[in-house]
């Protein structure tokens, strides 16, 4: 597969997993000078690596929950937070991953991880 076609393959999952309106905004969030991130993140985030098929796209959005909480990336968690609502994940599931996190990330990451995961999911009811 080509570098094109992955790109759009990565663009068509990732506008299904999160709005049209929310990818382009991010898309263009940074101008001309952001293209080149965009290009990566549609062809190989979304147009590979997402596209495999070993785990199904909830465990992959719980394991991006779980690794954007843990980083502190509260701007990326909230939309893979979305992102995890969409591919089917729970809010037990999402509660689980963490409670996870504050056992071996610390207390601070999981109360701003819980805050902002409340958010999300009562914006989704």
């Amino acid at each position: 597969m080509d570098d094109r076609e992955l790109y759009e393959r990565g663009l068509k999952l990732r506008v299904d997993m999160f709005g049209r309106d929310a990818v382009e905004k991010r898309m263009n969030a940074f101008g001309d000078f952001g293209k080149p991130l965009q290009h990566i993140i549609n062809a190989y985030a979304y147009g590979d690596v997402w596209q495999r098929s070993a785990l199904p796209p909830a465990v992959k959005s719980l394991a991006m929950v779980a690794m954007m909480a843990a980083g502190g990336h509260q701007n990326e968690l909230r939309v893979h937070l979305k992102g995890a609502v969409k591919n089917g994940c729970t809010a037990e599931q999402i509660q689980e991953v963490l409670l996870l996190l504050a056992m071996y990330c610390g207390i601070p990451a999981a109360n701003e991880a819980h805050r902002i995961a409340a958010e999300v999911l009562h914006e989704s009811n």
